[in-house]
């Protein structure tokens, strides 16, 4: 491929993953600037903030969509598409996997391939994010820069490859991030309009609604990567180097109980105490009192009495 071509197809990736795809060295791990120009592009546009100013809407609309779409990751991206932890219709899926393909972070498949990727081989030489591999930048961020980190491995996602719904959302993983942020410009813009007392406008809404809500999201989800196999507690010897966390569980809705994870994924709730604050959990506890989820993957009897073993053995020391 001379410099050209793949600059072009570096390009086209922009709007479709699967440009070029034949000529994505999925072992090269060297920084690929032109695939990651929309990403740094994102982060300056944040900079926008300090010409539109803020507003209580503006600043209360970025924290909802946050919420919304930090709950469809962790709900639904993760626990769902990457460990099949509870079990639900194809149009709460078709749903939850726009809205979780709206925080701008891949689509569905590509996402619970590489969450695969990592369990099997966690803070070993193939994880791709680990920052007992690569450090602290390299596991927040690093990895997502490179091509290793850009393509799908349908080999781990054979499962849902017979909804062409979700192939339609992960090829085109721009899509649905573009059309919201249109979207958001366009409420701006009517909100200026019809309420101004609000004190909003499209370019401010789409500044602290789409763009720094995007950017906290992203490395509020990403610091599992970077953070929580470095500070934390230990409950219990899994083969990696996985931490509970409270502060990164009340940021990321739950994920901070890491170690909790990694010594049993299969489970749907990952606080595996009553005060080990899941919120994610209660969100999908309430799905499945709706009907909207079902058959809720328990935490099993085993791991409930190693747990209580675990934390009173670790009293009895203190």
């Amino acid at each position: 491929m001379t410099r050209m071509q793949h600059w072009l197809t570096n390009i086209l990736r922009w709007f479709d993953s699967e440009a070029g795809s034949d000529h994505i060295d999925t072992t090269s791990r060297s920084f690929n600037f032109l695939r990651v120009i929309p990403f740094i592009a994102l982060h300056l546009a944040c900079l926008l903030a300090f010409y539109t100013g803020a507003s209580a809407f503006a600043i209360g609309f970025a924290i909802a969509f946050f919420l919304v779409r930090m709950f469809a990751i962790t709900g639904f991206y993760h626990r769902y598409f990457a460990h099949k932890t509870f079990k639900t219709g194809r149009p709460a899926q078709f749903v939850f996997a726009v809205l979780g393909a709206s925080a701008a972070q891949r689509g569905p498949l590509w996402w619970a391939a590489h969450h695969r990727h990592h369990h099997q081989h966690s803070d070993d030489v193939k994880d791709l994010h680990s920052p007992h591999q690569g450090g602290f930048w390299w596991a927040h961020m690093g990895w997502f820069t490179c091509d290793a980190g850009f393509a799908t491995d349908e080999r781990r996602v054979r499962d849902w490859l017979k909804f062409p719904e979700l192939r339609l959302i992960n090829r085109f993983d721009a899509l649905v991030p573009a059309l919201a942020a249109v979207g958001i410009y366009a409420l701006g813009e009517a909100l200026a309009a019809w309420a101004p007392g609000l004190g909003t406008n499209g370019l401010q809404l789409l500044v602290w609604g789409f763009f720094i809500s995007t950017v906290v999201l992203f490395h509020a989800t990403v610091s599992i990567n970077s953070l929580s196999h470095v500070w934390g507690k230990r409950r219990f010897e899994t083969s990696d180097d996985s931490r509970n966390n409270f502060w990164l569980a009340l940021i990321t809705l739950g994920e901070g109980w890491h170690n909790n994870h990694h010594r049993w994924p299969q489970s749907v709730r990952q606080g595996f105490r009553w005060y080990e604050i899941d919120i994610t959990w209660y969100g999908l506890w309430l799905m499945s009192k709706l009907g909207i989820i079902w058959e809720l993957n328990p935490i099993p009897k085993h791991i409930q009495e190693e747990t209580r073993e675990l934390d009173r053995m670790r009293r009895s020391r203190q």
